[in-house]
């Protein structure tokens, strides 16, 4: 009787209402990826994810956020010999919650380094949501029918997502945890016709593509596919990084070393690639049990922004040009924005005239680095493309190990 309540609710849930703006979608993949992308987040271009949790106590395993699983289900002999050796017998995941106080947690603390690291996706409030749940007794005897019944989808995945949207109002849902069954399943494209046509959220809310088993990369709002998705060329539909300073875990771990840390010209490197080939970039960071960011993490992020500060007019709101990229003396990708070029350098050229291959020239066209935008370089045109630019006789400090020259006039 309770699932059939549970279900009843929650088609009144998704039942269309007509909201007014004229567009409807219906509870099908066609209908649902017809939706435009709303312009805000490819505008953003950059955005924080944050790894926070009960996993964040023991801060240990391969994906110290996969700890309990990695404990309790797959039996990995690092995590089972690290709770043997610091705790006693009969000790439970739930146990480490009494360690979770987070006593040194400033919400506003985070938001200033957030808005430091110039993650002004960061702004907009997002959710991470993993759909199945390792250890659900209904999940688990979902699970076991071969995913021909579906309790746990509307007794627990389905109303809490429906919760998540109408009491905090996401500006985006980062969908997970979807590829050990399908669609069907879960009922994804009955929630998304409810998000994007009744929702309060419906006309400004983004979505990923990890909506069940075969969608990523496929359905969905931009694509996520796999974590730290990299093409090897412009894709055709919007797409986004999902990378960690941590090239080991999503989540915080105590034993991090330095060398496993993503240093800021990597970073800078990174996000120049994802952006010139027309994806956003999410940055993720994971804090510490008592609410504290790295300082590590909070010097990458800073040292970010302070890049973006100089340099973010060729990242925000920036398109995909004609040409991705070059390599003729020294690694370059290009931005566009209405009639302007960004030329990216990723190492400074070695000769104080530098050749970029790409560009046409015109009678208009004006050379400058936005480090010194006031001052116009000297530069002439070769054939039958491109042109020779006088760079800086000093090199301007950048401890991101990145330079924009900014091509106005050129085609």
């Amino acid at each position: 009787m309770t699932s059939l309540i549970l279900r009843c609710l929650l088609l009144v849930a998704v039942v269309a209402i007509s909201s007014g703006n004229g567009v409807r979608y219906t509870a099908n993949w066609t209908s649902i990826d017809s939706r435009p992308l709303p312009v805000w987040y490819d505008e953003s271009k950059i955005g924080i994810f944050v790894h926070w949790g009960v996993f964040s106590v023991p801060g240990y395993g391969q994906f110290s956020e996969w700890f309990w699983q990695s404990w309790r289900d797959a039996h990995r002999a690092d995590e089972v010999e690290f709770m043997k050796k610091n705790y006693p017998v009969g000790f439970t995941y739930a146990d480490f919650a009494h360690d979770f106080k987070a006593q040194f947690f400033e919400p506003d603390d985070w938001a200033e380094i957030f808005e430091a690291s110039g993650a002004k996706k960061g702004l907009h409030f997002g959710l991470y949501h993993s759909l199945y749940d390792w250890f659900h007794p209904l999940y688990l005897k979902d699970k076991a029918s071969g995913y021909k019944t579906q309790e746990f989808v509307f007794q627990k995945a389905l109303p809490e997502l429906v919760n998540l949207v109408m009491t905090y109002k996401p500006e985006l849902i980062w969908s997970d945890g979807d590829w050990e069954a399908p669609d069907t399943y879960w009922n994804s494209t009955e929630f998304l016709a409810w998000l994007y046509n009744d929702s309060p959220v419906k006309d400004f809310v983004v979505v990923n593509d990890r909506w069940g088993n075969g969608c990523y990369c496929k359905h969905g709002g931009y694509y996520n596919c796999a974590d730290r998705f990299t093409p090897g060329s412009l894709p055709n539909h919007k797409w986004e990084k999902c990378q960690s300073i941590d090239y080991h875990s999503w989540g915080y771990r105590r034993n991090m070393k330095l060398i496993e840390l993503m240093d800021l010209p990597t970073i800078i490197t990174d996000m120049v690639y994802v952006v010139a080939l027309g994806g956003n970039y999410l940055l993720n960071i994971g804090p510490m049990e008592d609410g504290m960011i790295s300082p590590l993490f909070e010097e990458r992020l800073r040292g970010m922004g302070a890049w973006l500060g100089v340099n973010g007019e060729a990242i925000y709101s920036s398109k995909p040009w004609r040409v991705q990229g070059e390599n003729t003396t020294v690694p370059v990708w290009y931005t566009s924005k209405n009639n302007t070029v960004y030329a990216i350098l990723l190492e400074w050229p070695s000769k104080l005239l530098f050749d970029l291959a790409a560009p046409k020239t015109s009678a208009d066209t004006n050379v400058t680095i936005l480090d010194d935008p006031s001052v116009p370089l000297k530069w002439v045109s070769t054939t039958p493309t491109g042109l020779v630019v006088l760079m800086p006789d000093i090199m301007p400090v950048s401890p991101g190990r990145g330079w924009v020259l900014k091509l106005e006039g050129v085609v």
